[in-house]
């Protein structure tokens, strides 16, 4: 049981606590930190830096509670330094993450971007996950519909998405599965952490009413 005599989240991998609210989840939804030489906290979205790793889930008021009420040195153990606005400054740190990994998947054949390639994708249903600019035309975004049992990814604006396809912006783009897929998937979610006033970060279903 979890917290409050609530059933606890069944997770299929590793699982971490978050050193804000002290809830235990998948590690899918925690940003790690690791603290430097100079003693300075440094989000290490890739999970690769050396040292014991610190996590706080992926969402603002987390990151805001974990810089201001001393919980990053308390589980350091040690006088820390957080940067100002740690969550704007993880926020833009993942935005270019997504965007690098994006961009990989589509010089490996497995993204594309325009709203004709896009619309043929899903229905080839070659398309795992759809992609669509935060700022692009609601109108134009509803006629394309999320791919059923796969993705939808809404929180990239059109020049953030245009930059991983080469262009000035782009409205529409598609993941087919495999390689980078899921990657893209998970680390976006972090984003929609950063980026929803709810403070939540789920990505949205194609089995889900849109």
């Amino acid at each position: 049981m979890g917290r409050g005599g609530q059933p606890k989240e069944r997770t299929n991998g590793p699982e971490r606590k978050c050193i804000a609210t002290g809830e235990v989840r998948a590690k899918t939804g925690l940003i790690r930190f690791v603290v430097g030489p100079a003693g300075q906290i440094a989000p290490d979205l890739a999970e690769k830096l050396p040292g014991r790793g610190i996590w706080v889930s992926a969402n603002r008021h987390a990151l805001e509670k974990a810089g201001n009420k001393g919980h990053f040195a308390r589980a350091a153990k040690q006088s820390v330094k957080v940067p100002d606005n740690l969550p704007n400054l993880v926020e833009t740190q993942l935005a270019h993450r997504v965007v690098e990994l994006i961009s990989l998947a589509r010089k490996g054949g497995q993204a594309v971007a325009g709203y004709e390639k896009v619309k043929d994708w899903l229905t080839s249903e070659r398309a795992q996950v759809l992609i669509q600019a935060s700022d692009g035309s609601g109108r134009g975004k509803s006629k394309l519909s999320t791919p059923y049992g796969g993705s939808w990814i809404g929180w990239l604006t059109a020049d953030e998405l245009g930059q991983a396809f080469g262009r000035q912006s782009t409205i529409h783009a598609a993941l087919a599965a495999g390689g980078l897929c899921q990657r893209v998937v998970e680390e976006a979610s972090k984003l929609k952490g950063l980026r929803d006033s709810s403070g939540e970060n789920p990505v949205r279903k194609g089995n889900e009413t849109e």
